[in-house]
């Protein structure tokens, strides 16, 4: 009886820090989005770097609410983010990087877009059991 006490304020516990956790990234993911778009403002530019920061902005606010929606981080949310992040890397500094760093971004990157192809096969060939919460929080109640 003591016990079942202890795990349950234990798990609402780290429930709550879980919770200030995703906000705290939501708020500084928000905070830093919106420094990104004043630093456009004021050099009356927009780059192809600036909207990919953007864009890596916006896929983390997509993680915590997939992960608040289902309880579960698909691995497939951080493949994406790296994806971009390697893509930022290349179109800014694609002048001062060496030929054979390149080649090797664009490994990683080639890498990286395997691996989520490899992971949305294996989705698609071996589906979660009926009933089962997949990723982005749906629940799959008709497979074959």
């Amino acid at each position: 009886m003591i016990t079942t006490r202890h795990q349950k304020h234990s798990r609402r516990a780290l429930k709550l820090i879980e919770h200030g956790g995703l906000i705290i990234i939501s708020i500084a993911t928000l905070i830093a989005g919106t420094q990104e778009v004043m630093k456009m403002v004021a050099a009356a530019q927009v780059t192809l770097a600036d909207l990919l920061m953007l864009f890596l902005y916006l896929e983390v606010i997509a993680m915590v609410a997939v992960y608040l929606d289902s309880g579960k981080l698909p691995v497939r949310m951080p493949l994406y983010i790296a994806i971009v992040a390697l893509a930022r890397y290349l179109a800014l500094d694609i002048k001062d990087i060496e030929s054979w760093k390149i080649v090797s971004v664009a490994g990683a990157i080639l890498v990286l877009a395997a691996s989520v192809l490899i992971i949305r096969f294996g989705q698609m060939r071996f589906p979660y059991p009926p009933g089962n919460v997949q990723e982005g929080g749906e629940r799959d109640s008709n497979i074959n």
